[in-house]
């Protein structure tokens, strides 16, 4: 018995001190999930990685992030299809030079680097000279060494598309928690939207007032376009609009005279609205939505108004009936979001406070507390700059740009209340 103890001590010790000195697996970054370059550049990233690389002016940059410092071995697979080149990659400081010149894929050696401390890292690559049209074409990053042995956040693959929903980078949300007294019979939402100078980024929507059936926010939709956006989408499960039973199809009952209505699809279907709006960095915003439930007929119509709050008048976006419905406002929710692949390696960020709740008796309720909620590109670890927290009297959120001081996912936010009366509002004067 004796023996058996001191066998299976000896084992346990062995195990243990292998678990704590073996070298972590390499892992294989895809570029076509993890490569940038700049646009305009002759260089391009697809799914495949990099191509047409034959500008020694386009830098490529490879981002990732790491758990922990210590030493980092780096490799990339490539080939050079004609002649040979001079490539180099720098990583943390320290640039790696090599003369490449196989015909074939092969991974080669690049040389290695030590890291300080967790957080994402970014690598780039540079092309020095070439006898051949381009200087190479390369598909992956190799990593390996104790740097990646508490874990390592990058794209893994293209299953589900994810090189497009990596470059776009994560979403994240504020889950809202409405006081229990009006949580079921929310006829109103009213909040506002403050997008800080610069963090106005194209292809990003600042979502103020989400729900269980729509949602309701603005835009940067290119660099001489901005939108105020409401969409509500149809009970019916499908990305095409033009398959929706007329039972299930969104109505739209009335519009603001500057606003463009339509159908969407993709991303389920339903009825837009939108109203081209120049709102501008560094303004507060107010979103106001309605929900009046008709129990009988089993429908709700949802209207949405928007307010400069520099201007003081309410502005009509539209009402949209929808049907297999009847219930009020449910769900209540903000986000962030990047939509534009090529802009995901920017930083946006908003402020959204004074948030307010209305029953259907009139009485408001200050909405203080959001839970912190992330999409799947986050809890697939696949990008991990993502976060939010409160800054006084308001929430905010911001993603993308990978930066390393993230927010775990589901905490619970609480921003101090303003102090003051609820907004005033006639609803009986709105357009």
């Amino acid at each position: 018995m004796k023996h058996l103890v001191f066998s299976l001590l000896v084992c346990c010790s062995v195990l243990r001190v292998s678990a704590q000195t073996a070298h972590p697996q390499t892992a294989l970054l895809p570029l076509g999930g993890n490569g940038w370059v700049d646009k305009g550049a002759a260089a391009r990233i697809g799914n495949k990685g990099l191509t047409s690389w034959s500008d020694k002016n386009d830098v490529v940059r490879i981002w990732f992030r790491t758990e922990s410092g210590g030493d980092l071995d780096l490799a990339l697979k490539l080939r050079v299809p004609e002649g040979q080149s001079r490539i180099s990659l720098t990583v943390a400081g320290k640039t790696l030079t090599k003369n490449i010149a196989n015909k074939e894929f092969q991974t080669v050696s690049l040389g290695k680097v030590r890291l300080k401390g967790p957080g994402y890292v970014k690598a780039e690559i540079r092309g020095i000279s070439k006898s051949g049209g381009v200087f190479a074409e390369v598909s992956d990053l190799e990593l390996s060494g104790e740097a990646i042995g508490k874990g390592l956040t990058y794209v893994k693959n293209n299953e589900g598309n994810y090189f497009y929903w990596g470059h776009r980078g994560p979403s994240v949300h504020l889950q809202y928690v409405i006081p229990e007294a009006a949580a079921d019979q929310v006829e109103w939402f009213y909040s506002e939207i403050n997008v800080p100078q610069g963090e106005d980024k194209q292809g990003t929507y600042y979502m103020a007032n989400g729900f269980s059936g729509g949602y309701f926010g603005m835009q940067v939709n290119s660099p001489t376009e901005r939108r105020v956006l409401f969409s509500i989408w149809s009970p019916f499960q499908t990305d095409d609009p033009k398959s929706i039973p007329d039972s299930m199809k969104i109505h739209m009952l009335k519009k603001g005279s500057t606003t463009r209505t339509g159908e969407f699809g993709n991303e389920g279907s339903g009825g837009q609205s939108y109203m081209r709006y120049a709102w501008e960095a560094g303004k507060t915003y107010a979103f106001l939505v309605r929900a009046q439930a008709d129990q009988q007929h089993r429908t709700t119509t949802f209207t949405a108004y928007f307010k400069d709050l520099q201007k003081g008048d309410w502005q009509l976006v539209a009402s949209f009936k929808r049907p297999k419905s009847g219930g009020y406002l449910k769900g209540l929710y903000s986000f962030l979001e990047n939509f534009d692949p090529a802009t995901g390696e920017q930083h946006r960020k908003g402020n959204y406070g004074n948030q307010w709740a209305v029953d259907t008796k009139g009485n408001w309720y200050e909405v203080t507390k959001a839970r912190f909620t992330a999409d799947a590109t986050a809890n697939m670890n696949y990008r991990k700059d993502y976060g939010g927290g409160t800054s006084d009297q308001v929430f905010f959120l911001r993603n993308c740009g990978f930066f390393s001081d993230f927010t775990p996912v589901k905490t619970l936010l609480e921003r101090k209340s303003t102090g003051k009366s609820h907004p005033a509002i006639d609803f009986s004067k709105l357009p």
